[in-house]
């Protein structure tokens, strides 16, 4: 009887493990089944890929596959919480959106971490969690909205522009702590950027302005998940309360 119960645990193990790693080759995610609480663990690296497939070279983050990701998360009832870790150079703005958009509307407890670099639309995604952690050494690059390609010389696009904008700059302020005029002037500092307008954030200036919550790793942001999910923490207390 001992025997068939080890050899069952072992085929469960070989089967975790086997399911985990086709989480990460697949979507670059995984979800920690073994753990105190049951937590996904959600990457967004590289470049946030939008309507366009770009180079086989880039690391990219496709926003069809993170979108289902969170559909499913949120639904799932073993799932308790979800960490997304970023370090990612920007991409497309309204792929970026709707994903921080996505997560901001999520009930269960969620933190984000940034890593490396959380620049561009990197920078809502980690405002969207409901607690947002930044490591030292990491840096953040708020700049107005920028366009590759054909672009019209018409007073239209500059109003699409100015629109697509103002879309970031609410964002960002109804989910973090930063007020529109700061956030405007980092936005458009031109004595740091060269050869373009914006600011470059280390950690500890990202929390000193409100962008991100708290300055930390891996370790606070999982313990910050954890006392969530202990406390019943949910969307609609945290909206209350704030």
């Amino acid at each position: 009887m001992e025997k068939e119960t080890k050899t069952k645990d072992k085929q469960e193990s070989s089967e975790n493990e086997e399911e985990l790693q086709d989480q990460l080759l697949e979507t670059g995610s995984v979800t920690l089944r073994r753990a105190k609480h049951v937590i996904h663990c959600l990457t967004i690296i590289g470049q946030v890929e939008g309507h366009y497939i770009l180079p086989p070279q880039n690391k990219t983050t496709k926003y069809e596959h993170v979108i289902p990701q969170l559909v499913a998360i949120e639904q799932d009832p073993q799932i308790e919480g979800l960490l997304i870790i970023l370090n990612t150079v920007g991409g497309d703005v309204e792929a970026g959106l709707a994903i921080a958009e996505l997560i901001s509307g999520m009930k269960k407890p969620t933190v984000s971490l940034v890593l490396g670099g959380g620049h561009s639309i990197g920078v809502p995604l980690a405002c969207s969690a409901r607690q947002s952690f930044i490591a030292p050494s990491a840096t953040m690059t708020v700049h107005p909205v920028r366009m590759n390609g054909l672009v019209l010389g018409v007073p239209q696009t500059l109003s699409y522009f100015d629109k697509m904008q103002e879309r970031i700059v609410r964002f960002v302020v109804d989910n973090s702590r930063i007020d529109s005029e700061t956030f405007r002037k980092l936005m458009m500092n031109t004595g740091e950027l060269v050869m373009d307008m914006g600011t470059v954030l280390d950690g500890e200036n990202a929390v000193e302005c409100g962008l991100i919550d708290h300055l930390g790793g891996l370790h606070e942001a999982i313990r910050s998940l954890y006392s969530m999910i202990e406390e019943g923490d949910h969307a609609d207390s945290f909206r209350d309360d704030a």
